[in-house]
């Protein structure tokens, strides 16, 4: 057994302590003929705690709603109008106007996304982009609102040239010199960021023959090696976004932050739209939130606090395409919630991401209990226990093991050498039973069987050997 090294003591910081961390915001998309009024829609996003949303107009009636909420909001100037804002400074001005001084600041507008995905926009409005962005903020610094509202325009994956390894992420050669140059010069000027819409599930939809479910979803799995810079990967959302901080670094453009305007999973989708599930949804969003809210960043910008939009609030169900389209809402247009997801720190104290042996999507996903010898007991008592996850990264489990053992007050006598839970002598054995040592004696609050990611919680007693697991102190 190691002796507590200041790396656990650094680990135990991420693994057990909910921190401030990045921020959750949701899309509120309205392509629907079923959703709730607009009043409503702000009484069930502040109901959820929700205090960032962004919408994809400038609605007199949801901006009027939004007066006084609280919540944080990104209006869009819509591809349709980049040419008139990008030919007309007054067209700028006069937009401002009408839908961000009527409002401001009873609606705490804070941002104005000019445009979205333009570069996949069929009409051709590229090279409108980055001058209608350059009039709206002039129009914004005429009403002395520049430092208070940014601007940005949301950029789908499509945009780099390359993304694979994420060290050798690229933009478009077509468009460096046109439009990344002058927009992340414009972005570093008026202190703004780059707004990325990332999408996981249309990776690992596309490529899941060699994508593996957990790393899409933030499960634990052995993680991807860039070999470019070294740098181990443990889900798709990191690699993806740190291949566009690549692509701006080339540039020179360190500097330059991201906001992810756009992700989320599907809970239903076509029948060869592989992982569209209620499950993988779930998991996906859930553990997302998890990540960005106790303030993890990602290998290449570890210290860097994103803040996040899931897609999206509702199902909308006049949107076109496949049925995933229709399917990438956390609730249903009567507000129910088509799955239980946390959305702020309090829900994630008792959040526990359960993968079940197989997914919807066909892939084997990490065991629901450990591994054991001489069987298992069905619990009578409503008692439960944290175990390790036999699928975790081994690193991981014995930089936990350390921490239970050590800073964690974990009881770990029964597993020395010679005790009765020595045998058998594996990691997993072992951090079973400091992890259900540490969780007991914190009386199996919520939060305290987490370590990272590399346990969780079962209702059946485990058995090693002779070892027997308490159920208090």
């Amino acid at each position: 057994m190691q002796c507590v090294t200041l790396f656990s003591l650094l680990l135990s910081l991420t693994l057990l302590t909910l921190t401030d961390g990045g921020s959750i915001g949701v899309n509120y998309g309205r392509i629907a003929n079923n959703l709730p009024s607009a009043v409503k829609v702000v009484q069930l996003l502040k109901s959820q705690g929700l205090k960032r949303v962004k919408v994809y107009d400038t609605d007199p009636a949801v901006l009027r709603a939004l007066s006084g909420s609280g919540i944080k909001v990104t209006v869009d100037l819509p591809n349709e109008q980049l040419f008139a804002a990008a030919k007309a400074p007054s067209f700028a001005l006069s937009w401002i106007q009408r839908n961000v001084v009527a409002y401001y600041p009873h609606t705490q507008i804070e941002a104005i996304a000019v445009g979205n995905e333009v570069f996949v926009d069929t009409h051709n409005t590229t090279k409108f982009l980055v001058p209608a962005m350059k009039n709206i903020h002039q129009a914004l610094v005429k009403h002395n609102l520049d430092s208070d509202i940014k601007v940005s325009s949301p950029i789908a994956l499509s945009a780099l040239g390359s993304s694979y390894p994420s060290s050798a992420g690229s933009f478009r050669e077509e468009l460096v010199g046109a439009v990344f140059k002058p927009m992340l010069e414009f972005l570093r000027g008026t202190g703004s960021y780059l707004m990325v819409n990332v999408y996981p599930f249309f990776a690992y939809e596309s490529n899941a023959d060699v994508i593996s479910l957990d790393y899409a979803l933030f499960r634990d799995n052995p993680g991807v090696v860039d070999p470019g810079n070294g740098l181990r990967y443990y889900n798709l959302f990191d690699a993806q976004i740190d291949a566009v901080f690549a692509a701006m670094s080339a540039l020179k453009y360190d500097d330059v932050k991201i906001v992810v305007t756009e992700t989320g999973w599907p809970s239903k989708g076509d029948s060869n739209e592989v992982g569209a599930s209620v499950e993988n949804a779930a998991a996906f969003n859930g553990n997302l939130v998890r990540k960005i809210l106790t303030g993890g960043g990602t290998p290449l910008r570890p210290k860097a606090d994103l803040t996040v939009y899931l897609f999206a609030l509702f199902n909308e169900n006049q949107k076109p395409g496949p049925t995933s389209e229709r399917n990438f809402g956390l609730f249903y247009p009567d507000e129910k919630r088509v799955y239980n997801v946390p959305l702020t720190v309090e829900e994630l104290k008792d959040y526990h991401d359960r993968p079940s042996p197989v997914s919807a999507g066909g892939q084997k996903q990490p065991a629901p209990a450990p591994v054991v010898s001489g069987g298992v007991s069905k619990s009578t008592t409503g008692n439960t226990w944290c175990v390790a996850n036999p699928d975790a990264d081994k690193v991981k489990l014995q930089a936990a093991l350390d921490f239970a053992c050590g800073e964690g007050g974990a009881d770990c006598r029964p597993i020395q050498r010679g005790a009765t839970c020595y045998d058998p002598n594996t990691v997993v054995a072992h951090a079973s039973f400091a992890f259900n040592s540490y969780y007991q004696k914190q009386a199996r609050k919520g939060g305290s069987c987490y370590f990272g990611g590399t346990s969780y919680v079962v209702t059946q007693e485990p058995r090693y050997g002779n070892c027997e697991f308490p159920t208090g102190y």
